[in-house]
């Protein structure tokens, strides 16, 4: 087994690699989890830490949202550094509709051209 790294050079390392979202500790003090902005980036972190290996628990699915948007998610659950991960991110694969303030507004500019 690895040798565990302290919690703060743990999240040092991942901000020097990566761009999370959020960052917590479990109370078992045994677990992180980590959340990206995008699917992308969460695969990015896994190779520039080494993590992406034919042996790495993780999952994609397809979900929909309570408001009926349809997107993606990605779950991974590497160890790193001793550490037990649950990292996750999100991508919409509908952009969804746009407001009326905002359509209005394309609108006049698309025409006023």
């Amino acid at each position: 087994m690895t040798e565990r790294k302290s919690r703060r050079a743990v999240f040092a390392e991942l901000l020097l690699l990566a761009n999370p979202t959020r960052m917590q500790v479990f109370s078992d003090g045994k677990h992180l989890s980590i959340d990206f902005e995008s699917i992308a980036d969460l695969k990015s972190w896994l190779f520039l830490a080494g993590l992406d290996s034919d042996d790495l628990l993780s999952g994609e699915r397809s979900h929909t949202d309570d408001d009926g948007r349809p997107y993606r998610s990605m779950t991974a659950y590497p160890t790193w550094h001793g550490w037990e991960i649950y990292a996750s991110a999100r991508d919409y694969t509908d952009p969804g509709p746009l407001d009326t303030d905002t359509t209005d507004k394309l609108t006049a500019l698309a025409v006023a051209e």
